[in-house]
């Protein structure tokens, strides 16, 4: 007779869907978290997403305006330099 109880799973089939994509490209079958549009596993589950103030964003200083400059008259002067020797 276990194989014979009924389980209450309509809510939860009728439940809105997630609405993010699979690896294969099909949609998530998965019930969406209450009250979000994502499951628990694609970012609807309280404290997901990236933390407040987001300090993952912060920049290096590789590809500021000031450094982007300073390559530039590195790699002018270089050139510069290479043609004074060349005519030398």
């Amino acid at each position: 007779m276990s194989g014979q109880h009924r389980r209450n799973t309509t809510a939860m089939r009728q439940s809105q869907r997630c609405g993010a994509r699979t690896r294969k490209g099909t949609p998530c079958q998965a019930p969406a978290v209450s009250g979000k549009t994502r499951c628990r596993m694609h970012g609807g589950a309280k404290g997901s997403g990236a933390p407040l103030g987001n300090q993952n964003a912060l920049k290096h200083g590789l590809h500021t305006r000031q450094a982007k400059e300073l390559r530039q008259l590195i790699r002018t002067l270089r050139q510069e330099t290479a043609e004074i020797i060349e005519k030398m």
